[in-house]
């Protein structure tokens, strides 16, 4: 057997290596509490989306007979599951369109943000020099100022708040975030010897960053814009607490359904005649939500890094 040989056998025999997404896969497989969060963080947002379908009355539809107003959490009928409020209103009915304004200004903001925070902080860790000072300057001097200070300050410059307006607050303000983190990632990649050879063989920057270091950075951009639907659903709840957002009659969110229920006081009832079951399903939902993103957001980290064991 000539040494061609040999070596054309050892080649053939040597183990596939598997690729990123199937090891990442795989890793994210053997974490049953993030796949558990996942299934219910996907199951909330569903239903979150059907909001048409499973509550097609609306939000502010009322039941006027006297029997449905503040009326506790009953198993008959099914949209009086949460209970009502003092106009009669269904609380579930309510918590599920406020769920679905609430994910639909998060995951949109979520999207634009990223999008935003990825040309940036691509553009920055792979070109460096000035436009690296220069964009990174500009992302510095956006999240100097408190996240919650300035969502409230634009919130009331741009008063009345719509959901696309709160969309494009946060998209606006948290691209910063994604960018420091893409950008200290770029920089990283850019620096790994495929990428010389890349450049070698007469490969462009702009060719190199879209074929090769942006595909190796994706695990980072999953992770962060996953982080980022939770912040915003956190954030725009700590504002609407306080008084500022959108105004539960016009749409409601998880945050303006427990600050419109918890506003004369937290009790049996309120002075307005507010019962406990009409923040409590929305509290719960909101602690929810939040904990299964954090816990997704741990979990794809863990996978998506691939020097991680």
């Amino acid at each position: 057997m000539t040494a061609y040989e040999v070596e054309t056998r050892a080649v053939e025999q040597a183990p596939r290596t598997r690729g990123y997404w199937t090891t990442a896969g795989r890793r994210l497989l053997r974490q049953p509490l993030t796949l558990t969060a996942l299934v219910v963080l996907i199951a909330i947002f569903v239903a979150g989306a059907l909001a048409h379908h499973i509550a097609p009355g609306g939000w502010n539809n009322l039941y006027l007979d006297a029997a449905s107003q503040n009326q506790g959490p009953t198993l008959h009928p099914w949209h009086r599951l949460l209970g009502t409020d003092h106009l009669g209103r269904s609380v579930l009915d309510r918590t599920i369109w406020g769920l679905h304004f609430s994910e639909t200004a998060a995951i949109y903001g979520a999207v634009i943000a990223t999008f935003l925070g990825v040309v940036v902080g691509a553009v920055a860790g792979m070109f460096g020099g000035v436009f690296d000072n220069v964009l990174m300057r500009f992302a510095d001097f956006a999240t100097t100022f408190p996240v919650i200070v300035t969502i409230i300050v634009a919130f009331s410059y741009f008063s009345p708040i719509t959901v696309t307006k709160a969309t494009l607050v946060f998209a606006f303000y948290l691209w910063a975030f994604v960018a420091r983190v893409v950008r200290a990632r770029v920089k990283t990649i850019v620096s790994e010897e495929f990428v010389e050879a890349a450049r070698a063989l007469g490969a462009s920057d702009l060719r190199i960053l879209v074929r090769h270091v942006l595909p190796n950075a994706a695990g980072v951009m999953i992770v962060a814009a996953t982080a980022m639907v939770g912040q915003i659903i956190l954030i725009e709840a700590t504002a609407e607490f306080f008084g500022f957002g959108v105004a539960s009659l016009v749409r409601p969110t998880l945050g303006n359904l427990i600050a419109e229920s918890t506003a004369s006081g937290i009790g049996a009832y309120s002075n307005l005649g507010l019962g406990w079951w009409t923040w409590v399903g929305p509290a719960v939902l909101l602690v929810l939500v939040l904990v299964c993103v954090n816990l997704v957001g741990d979990g794809l980290a863990n996978a998506l890094e691939p020097r991680s064991r």
